[in-house]
């Protein structure tokens, strides 16, 4: 009997370690997340590129290719160019790079050529989303602080509301801590978020909610896609590089994800010079 009521205590004093691991880590990371991008140019760019450089080399970690100096080189040097492109505003430049990139990296994998690739058109698209999105000089910063944002109650919201009601699976077979209160209470936050934006009149009201509730369920979908991909190949965190957190793909999935529907939002209607006018005027 005792034993029995020590196993949940010693599981729910682990959890409140986790949590408060979490939140120290966050505290840190996300205000110096939240000055460079304020600062933007060069020093958005160089974050931007060193987590798109994080993300494709996490990726081929957990697919299995990240010991194959042939596939991580030429990925990683199309990026990084990449990056330096985007920095000086070379949009072209670094598209075309990029495509270059993504040639040599399918046709130099040995081995699961289509997983490698996916994982450098999962970097790229993290990468030039979200430099655009920040481009725009009236704008950008508001646009990316909305989506930072959302993302992140999204994944708070959805962690507490999940952890408090409780109740039937989301997706159990890819994600089995994941439940239907927490995709909920994760839109709701978002919501919320909105109307913030609103009071701030840094938007309209009801674009403001459309975008936010898109951009909620697009984060949730984004941390499924990699929770699926690390159950296709038997891993539980895609590295250990931020306390609490696991690596990169698992802290950045959600923001992938919305960033990139927020960048094509922008983009669609404000062209490449105009995406987070395009994304927060209407």
């Amino acid at each position: 009997m005792t034993e029995g009521k020590a196993a949940p205590a010693a599981a729910a004093e682990q959890d409140t370690r986790n949590l408060s691991t979490r939140i120290i880590a966050a505290a840190v990371l996300i205000p110096l997340a939240v000055a460079i991008a304020y600062a933007g140019g060069w020093f958005w760019a160089a974050l931007v590129t060193l987590a798109a450089i994080g993300l494709y080399v996490e990726w081929l970690m957990v697919v299995g290719l990240a010991a194959d100096k042939r596939v991580v080189v030429p990925g990683v040097a199309a990026l990084a160019l990449a990056g330096l492109c985007l920095a000086i505003g070379r949009i072209d430049a670094a598209l075309a790079v990029l495509a270059v990139g993504l040639v040599a990296v399918a046709l130099i994998t040995p081995a699961q050529r289509n997983w490698s690739a996916a994982g450098f058109c999962y970097a790229a698209v993290a990468e030039v989303a979200s430099v655009l999105l920040r481009l725009d000089p009236a704008k950008g910063f508001i646009a990316l602080i909305f989506v930072l944002v959302i993302v992140w109650v999204t994944d708070s919201g959805g962690y507490f509301a999940g952890r408090g009601i409780g109740g039937p699976k989301l997706w159990p077979r890819v994600s089995p801590k994941k439940t239907w209160a927490g995709a909920i209470g994760g839109f709701v936050a978002s919501l919320a978020v909105a109307c913030i934006f609103a009071v701030l009149d840094l938007g309209k009201i009801g674009p403001l909610l459309m975008i936010s509730g898109v951009l909620s369920v697009v984060s949730q979908l984004g941390d499924l896609f990699e929770s699926a991909v690390k159950r296709r190949f038997g891993v539980k965190d895609s590295s250990q590089i931020i306390p609490g957190h696991g690596g990169l793909l698992d802290r950045l999935d959600g923001f992938v994800a919305a960033v990139a529907m927020a960048a094509l939002i922008g983009f669609l209607r404000g062209g490449a010079d105009g995406v987070g006018r395009g994304l927060m005027i209407w």
